[in-house]
């Protein structure tokens, strides 16, 4: 059977505008996905959705698509997006009155069940996970778009690939391979280059968009259209496949996929080939996103220039904490970021940077109190004051929670385009979770000369964000680099390159198969990326900060 050409057009709310039109006029593609959704999207959502009860899905994709569906109907391309948000009805009532005054006979079906905030309350959003078959039916019954609200990223790969292949839900290998080939598809540009650790080896000003060749086992080719930017290659694809995962079992509400059973090998010139994926069946519980109000947070950032640095961070931070006694905010957090330089022949780079973050659930106590405080400092403090920007009221910010419900929690039902409504069931056979036993070490490099330098000039990394916690995904990209890789950074060497990890639970993962080790920091992001707890609220950066470590590297390596 012919594979099923898969691609992708967003990786998230506000993605490039002009990838949909790309990646239809690019080469041949029979499928379209759109991922629009993060956990602090939906909290974007809820606070609009608050504001205006229309405005719970992404505004940008009607616009996108006004341009492009003449297009793609004329070249049989089906689309398929999460653009739907908090109200995936609203977003599809919308696509059809579009495509009516278009003149273009669409077919709309949406996918819904997944909103649980009446189950939850005191939440903004509470939004349960659900899986691919919903889509599955939509396109089964002949639908143009779908739409959906919260699904997992993969599923906007597993739902099309179970109607084009005819797979059922215990066919766990097949249905494994679509999650991997979907998860390395999700974020968009960074499979072709984009946000690579190894940027310089390619031209990566303007990547093009991903695709996956799905094949009627589950395997499937990574490549993209012909002659656009960036590149495909092994590291890509592995870079993004560690992207935000955990362990070897990387659970889904269709399927659990082994990451410990996966194959990567190049297929000639941006082709990457997937195989080898083993799937079981999915845990017992599906997952729910919860999004609260957590209160409220403002912040100054005070510019220290010259001499006498911590000096200065110490006089203004002993005036604003006398300032604020009275009622002081129930979160205070300093931060000197040392960029000054001795001799400096420009201002800014003889200037550092004194940064405070306060939160409280009274808005008045981080708004007009602390901008009070500080704005009477303005000719009363250290030689040279001034802030980046005065400062603001006070913003309120999110907190995410994950809990699991049983899939009887939530109403999965695909909303066909003639009003049809499909019950989608629960899976029938489930499987608790478990870690799964380490593999054994490779064998150790033999001794021999080392010099202390970067850890990044011998492994990648990429790292992100899951509610509170953490993943830093570290591969090696030969034999030799794995066998010195996976004796060396253990989770203790972890905690001592990234002290911030010191006091937290940090587990390692072993996957030989993609010489990687995967490192999992609980807590590291407090409650979350809404509630901005530290400098890189995503832990976007925080693989290229352990790779700016020093180590002692063997010689061979370098």
């Amino acid at each position: 059977m012919k594979p099923l050409r898969i691609g992708n057009f967003s990786g998230f709310y506000g993605d490039r505008s002009a990838a949909l039109r790309e990646m239809l006029t690019g080469g041949e593609v029979d499928v379209l996905t759109g991922d629009y959704l993060a956990e602090l999207t939906m909290l974007i959502l809820a606070r609009d959705r608050l504001k205006d009860p229309s405005a719970g899905y992404a505004r940008t994709f009607p616009r996108q698509l006004e341009d492009c569906l003449g297009l793609a109907r004329e070249r049989g391309v089906r689309i398929v997006t999460n653009a739907g948000g908090l109200d995936p009805a609203g977003l599809a009532g919308e696509i059809r009155r579009l495509a009516d005054r278009l003149g273009i006979p669409a077919r709309v079906a949406h996918v819904e069940g997944d909103d649980l905030t009446a189950a939850h309350p005191g939440t903004l959003a509470a939004h349960a996970y659900l899986g691919g078959f919903g889509i599955t039916e939509c396109l089964r019954a002949g639908a143009d778009v779908v739409v959906t609200g919260r699904v997992t990223d993969a599923a906007l790969v597993t739902g099309p690939a179970a109607a084009h292949f005819g797979w059922r839900p215990d066919d766990h290998d097949a249905l494994a391979g679509a999650v991997v080939a979907g998860h390395v598809l999700e974020c968009g540009t960074q499979a072709t280059g984009g946000n690579y650790a190894f940027f310089t080896e390619g031209d990566v000003r303007r990547p093009g968009f991903p695709l996956a060749e799905i094949h009627a086992d589950g395997s499937s080719v990574i490549t993209k259209h012909p002659g656009t930017g960036g590149f495909v290659d092994v590291g890509t694809v592995t870079a993004q496949l560690l992207y935000e995962t955990g362990g070897a079992r990387y659970a889904g509400p269709d399927v659990t996929a082994r990451l410990d059973t996966v194959r990567l090998g190049p297929e000639g010139p941006d082709r990457v080939r997937i195989e080898g994926v083993r799937g079981e069946a999915p845990p017992p519980t599906l997952k729910v996103g919860l999004n609260r109000l957590g209160g409220f947070r403002n912040e100054i950032v005070f510019v220290l220039t010259g001499l006498g640095i911590e000096a200065k961070a110490a006089l203004v931070r002993e005036q604003l904490t006398d300032a604020l006694a009275k009622s002081p905010p129930r979160e205070v957090r300093w931060e000197l970021v040392r960029t000054d330089r001795a001799d400096a022949d420009t201002e800014e780079t003889a200037s550092a940077l004194l940064r405070l973050v306060v939160r409280d659930p009274d808005q008045r106590v981080v708004g007009r109190a602390l901008s009070g405080a500080a704005v009477e400092l303005a000719l009363a403090s250290y030689p040279g004051f001034h802030v980046l920007a005065p400062p603001g009221k006070g913003a309120p910010y999110g907190v995410f929670e994950e809990v699991y419900v049983p899939y009887v929690g939530a109403a999965h039902v695909a909303v066909l385009h003639d009003g049809r409504r499909i019950p989608v069931p629960p899976p029938q056979e489930t499987r608790p979770l478990a870690a799964v036993p380490d593999p054994p070490l490779p064998e150790p490099l033999p001794p021999g000369p080392t010099r202390r330098a970067p850890l990044g000039l011998v492994v990648g990394a990429r790292s992100g964000d899951k509610g509170g916690n953490a993943n830093v995904g570290v591969w090696a990209r030969s034999e030799d680099a794995w066998r010195w890789l996976a004796h060396t950074l253990t989770a203790d060497a972890f905690r001592r390159l990234i002290p911030e990890s010191r006091d937290l639970p940090v587990t390692r993962h072993l996957l030989p198969n993609l010489r990687a080790v995967n490192f999992v920091v609980e807590g590291i992001l407090g409650a979350g990326v809404a509630a901005q707890a530290r400098f890189d609220p995503q832990a976007k950066a925080l693989g290229e900060w352990l790779r700016s470590r020093h180590l002692d590297i063997p010689e061979a390596l370098l």
